[in-house]
């Protein structure tokens, strides 16, 4: 992966992806779509049929410090992995009083208080992730997190984000998504 890499999820009609389950967390949902794309290049043309379309650019980590950095590295396993045919795409907004704080304050929180990277850590490498940062670009939403999973792995991934729900960082959280998938194999993702 490059040091930033463009992406856009486009709910609609076509895709390799099909949304099984789009649910508003907190704030507004989407509008319902059956399909997803990911487009990873700037200017290419949407796919037929788009209900909604959200980007962000996934670079450097943030808010984690050298030895962190170094165990996700070690343990995270790339995306695209064959059994991983489960997904989910969790677009999140903050409010503005997490946006007032300080970098180190909301580093803090973060992970001094509500444990986030070690959290994560515990679900490797079966779940694996990347996040992408939207706020600079004046999308929607601030972050939008990708995850794949394989199907046996659904029940840690439940449990995984109910944790992360459940702290104080998430309390800062003004509009959250939960788009869940499943990869279509060649053949369903061409019937169109």
């Amino acid at each position: 992966m490059s040091s930033s890499q463009f992406a856009r999820f486009v709910g609609g009609d076509v895709g390799d992806w099909a949304i099984e389950r789009t649910a508003p967390v907190r704030g507004d949902g989407l509008p319902p779509a059956a399909r997803l794309s990911i487009v990873e290049a700037r200017g290419r043309e949407e796919p037929l049929g788009v209900r909604w379309a959200l980007s962000g650019v996934a670079g450097h980590l943030r808010y984690v410090n050298a030895a962190e950095r170094a165990i996700l590295g070690a343990r995270q396993e790339g995306l695209g992995r064959r059994e991983a045919t489960r997904a989910a795409l969790i677009p999140i907004r903050k409010t503005a009083a997490w946006w007032d704080l300080a970098q180190d304050e909301r580093r803090y929180i973060f992970e001094e208080r509500s444990r986030h990277i070690r959290i994560g850590l515990e679900y490797l490498p079966s779940i694996a992730r990347r996040l992408y940062h939207c706020r600079d670009l004046g999308e929607a939403f601030d972050f939008l997190t990708w995850f794949e999973y394989a199907p046996q792995h659904a029940a840690a991934f439940e449990e995984l984000v109910g944790r992360l729900r459940e702290t104080e960082e998430w309390s800062y959280t003004e509009r959250e998504v939960d788009i869940r998938l499943r990869r279509l194999d060649p053949a369903e993702a061409r019937e169109d």
